[in-house]
């Protein structure tokens, strides 16, 4: 027999936050307007016990927050996911400094033109764009903006040409 435990019993933070993230999922349904939602988070973060925490979920079907001591599914083990190798020049496989460059590149390319567009610098300011798309060029390579069928295709297109050579000889 399990014992339902008191609503006495003081909530930790992570119960808060859980209760906040369900919160959040009713207010994301539409079963709770931003007001509502306002007064009941200020409710929740001001809450010292379960009971405080079940008055705030009385009137909404599920998810409701989660706690401490609820029984946690133990995973069976198995075999571990092999993750797959990430490929040179995606996305997923840039360094930090390579993606902020990659996000910074194209602002500056349409802040440098609304610029000279308004008249509020001139031409040079041209030359931050410039310089920040030679940077990405000597952070990612020869190749930083081809990709992968495109090299294939290129490999493809060389070893073809060799066989053409080595066939006219």
């Amino acid at each position: 027999m399990t014992e339902v435990p008191s609503p006495q019993l003081r909530i930790s933070d992570q119960n808060r936050e859980s209760a906040l993230s369900a919160l959040g999922e009713h207010m994301s349904a539409g079963r709770l307007d931003i007001d509502e939602y306002g007064e009941r988070s200020a409710r929740i973060t001001a809450a010292k016990t379960r009971g405080e925490l079940s008055e705030i979920f009385a009137d909404l079907p599920a998810p409701h927050p989660q706690y401490d001591d609820a029984p946690k599914a133990v995973a069976t083990p198995g075999p571990a996911p092999v993750p797959e190798p990430k490929r040179p020049g995606t996305p997923d496989s840039w360094s930090p400094p390579q993606r902020f460059l990659a996000a910074i590149v194209p602002l500056a390319w349409i802040a440098a033109i609304a610029l000279i567009a308004t008249g509020t610098l001139g031409w040079p300011i041209v030359f931050v764009p410039i310089g920040l798309t030679v940077l990405g060029k000597s952070m990612w390579g020869h190749d930083w903006n081809h990709d992968e069928h495109h090299r294939r295709r290129h490999e493809h297109h060389l070893r073809d040409r060799e066989r053409r050579r080595e066939l006219g000889r």
